[in-house]
């Protein structure tokens, strides 16, 4: 397994500690799984560029890297609905963002496959680079805010805890519809681009 490849495979293992870090009850943990996430965001513009510049693009790398992202993304959106902020009663995310932002991505998976299938390749398009920015700041800046409520000096302190708790949930909520937004305007896109190979079959 070369470099890039090892990265990809490194960002499914750092997908893994992120999701049972943010649920640990040792101290720290949240700041650790925000740790995890900024780590496997790095290595995912690591390992693509790696691979062109060394010429080290293989089958497998172009199977792992997508195949990293989705998880890793997936893993994070999907504890975020289980998670509430001190104080609130509402989780981070709500249920229905993940389920637009995962529609999205099966099903332009299937379009993927369907276009392998008929030899041709599909690559991501600029709305899909956007969406894919917007989910990785978003899923970051809502780690950072849980990671300084939970482990932060406010973390002592019950009443501001509360009140900073419930406005990182309304930041978080308004902020999980936008990505939602640009995730199913993105699959919109992507489909609408590519819409002969549904014609094909």
């Amino acid at each position: 397994m070369n470099l890039p490849n090892r990265l990809s495979a490194g960002r499914l293992v750092l997908a893994a500690l992120m999701t049972g870090a943010l649920f640990a009850p040792f101290p720290y943990a949240t700041s650790v799984a925000f740790a995890c996430f900024i780590a496997a965001s790095v290595t995912d513009a690591l390992d693509g560029r790696l691979a062109r510049r060394l010429n080290l693009v293989t089958s497998l790398g172009m199977l792992l890297d997508p195949l990293a992202d989705k998880v890793l993304v997936c893993a994070a959106l999907v504890s975020l609905v289980e998670i509430r902020a001190p104080g609130s009663s509402r989780s981070l995310v709500p249920a229905w963002a993940v389920i637009v932002i995962l529609s999205r991505e099966f099903l332009v998976m299937g379009l993927r496959t369907l276009g392998g299938r008929q030899g041709r390749d599909i690559p991501a398009g600029a709305w899909g680079k956007v969406k894919t920015i917007w989910q990785m700041i978003f899923i970051a800046a809502t780690f950072l805010g849980l990671a300084v409520l939970r482990d932060g000096p406010v973390a002592a302190m019950p009443e501001p805890s509360v009140l900073w708790g419930e406005r990182l949930t309304i930041v978080a909520r308004i902020g999980a519809a936008i990505t939602a937004v640009l995730t199913a305007v993105s699959g919109i896109v992507y489909f609408r681009r590519h819409a002969s190979l549904l014609r094909h079959d």
